[in-house]
């Protein structure tokens, strides 16, 4: 070989030495890819609505879905699914999971499941609705065949959604105050007093002067991207979904009526809503529950996602880490939530809801002395992390875990595992939260599990 040949094939390889280890690692590095799909869960009319404690399913104003998307490249797939369902509650939960993770060949606790809690559809727990059967009561909590057809129609349009995988390169994240929707529960009136009294329609004007309390009023959008093409839009936003409910309409109600507007405004781009931890945080102060109403919250929301999507910035992805972190609760030993006092109830009170509250709580304690912990479960990108809570959550644990990671875009669902119901800060049982009456079956002492819990969670590795 001559000199020049030798001198130009040196010069050749120098040139490229850099070029094709890199080459390589970009051939064999990780590609995350999202899917997404959608189910209707419409319940049947003659089914209970939230969990026995309001009219059964009368009409259908607008149907009740199911929406999710996977991603794929960061290990095992995730997948993330929100349902307009009031709640999913102990085995009807890992019911849920278990059909989706094995529809699409991962792990239960990688299926990010939550319930946006509008109250005119129904709350699923299989153990309890058991325990009404086995006692003959007149209280109904669910149909456990329905629950059964919904799950796989669920799994199957999840499994499907695979073969529709599109690369994901770049992660969105925006966010927009909305203006006038949420409120606190707790407020202090005009003399001062500290009061607990202001539901999700508040009639009385004395109630909805009172301050708005501490909330959270901004509406978050994270969303994924394939170069300039964006796929999907998650957005969230920590208040009760409800306007007017309980005269057995059927609904998704006006944050249903919000994701649906914006979907038909970006008809290429899939859009979803989840429900923030807003156990004590309702439209109550702007909200006197006249139907008229619904429409008007819907587009406050509304507005708030378009003004996310506007603001919205993009970075390139990384591939997310997922977490999951052990949570165990106690059940509730206040009198009239013993084991003895709820079966007592189940088969002696009066009213058919009182029953089903009772085989709610025998449902969560059953499960409590089993020792199965709740799964919190956050999806970590570096720059943006997707959270799921569980239950009634306060406002406060929302906070909370946004204020362990000040370097990121923390996006948080509650009402995953919907077993204890409410969940309260300590002050609210110092201050007799009148809520805390019935829907709450923890004991005392549930922040301190659930901040370590979530400071864990969110604590970067």
């Amino acid at each position: 070989m001559s000199p020049t040949r030798r001198q130009a094939l040196a010069a050749f390889g120098a040139a490229t030495a850099g070029l094709l280890p890199a080459q390589a690692r970009a051939a064999t590095a990780p590609t995350l890819t999202l899917s997404t799909f959608i189910a209707e869960v419409t319940v049947p009319l003659g089914h209970a609505l939230m969990g026995g404690g309001i009219a059964p399913a009368k009409e259908v104003i607008d149907p009740l879905f199911v929406h999710g998307f996977i991603l794929q490249g960061a290990g095992k797939p995730v997948v993330f699914v929100a349902v307009d369902w009031c709640e999913i509650r102990n085995w009807a939960y890992d019911l849920f999971r278990m059909r989706i993770a094995a529809a699409v060949g991962t792990d239960l606790v990688r299926v990010m499941l939550c319930a946006l809690h509008q109250h005119d559809a129904p709350v699923v727990d299989v153990e309890a609705q058991q325990l009404l059967e086995a006692h003959k009561a007149k209280g109904s909590i669910c149909d456990l065949a329905f629950l059964e057809k919904a799950v796989e129609r669920v799994a199957a349009a999840a499994k499907a959604s695979l073969a529709a995988a599109k690369p994901v390169t770049h992660l969105g994240t925006g966010q927009a105050r909305v203006e006038q929707v949420a409120s606190n529960r707790r407020y202090l009136d005009a003399s001062g007093a500290v009061r607990y009294d202001r539901l999700s329609a508040s009639r009385d004007p004395k109630i909805r002067a009172g301050e708005e309390g501490i909330i959270d009023p901004l509406l978050k959008t994270l969303s994924f991207w394939n170069g300039d093409t964006p796929l999907l839009g998650l957005s969230a936003y920590a208040t009760h979904p409800m306007s007017f409910y309980g005269r057995g309409g059927v609904n998704a109600d006006f944050v249903g009526q919000a994701r649906k507007r914006r979907q038909a405004d970006t008809p290429g781009v899939f859009q979803m809503y989840v429900s923030g931890c807003s156990g004590n945080v309702t439209a109550g102060k702007y909200n006197d529950g006249d139907p008229a109403n619904r429409p008007v919250l819907a587009d406050r929301i509304y507005r708030a996602m378009a003004e996310a999507w506007k603001a919205t910035k993009k970075v390139p992805v990384t591939i997310p880490e997922f977490r999951s972190v052990p949570l165990t609760l106690e059940a509730r030993r206040s009198p009239g939530f013993s084991e003895k006092e709820l079966y007592n109830r189940l088969r002696t009170d009066p009213r058919p809801f009182g029953q089903c509250l009772a085989a709610l709580g025998l449902s969560w304690k059953h499960r409590v002395d089993t020792g199965k912990p709740i799964d919190l479960t956050a999806l970590d990108f570096g720059s943006a992390v997707v959270a799921v809570l569980p239950a009634e959550s306060y406002v406060e644990y929302q906070l909370l875990a946004q204020k362990q990671r000040p370097d990121a875009f923390v996006l948080v669902a509650g009402y995953g595992e919907c077993g204890p119901g409410y969940i309260p800060i300590e002050r609210a049982w110092a201050e007799n939260d009148g809520n805390l009456a019935d829907w709450c079956w923890v004991e005392k002492g549930s922040e301190k599990r659930m901040t370590d819990a979530i400071e864990k969670l969110l604590k970067r590795t």
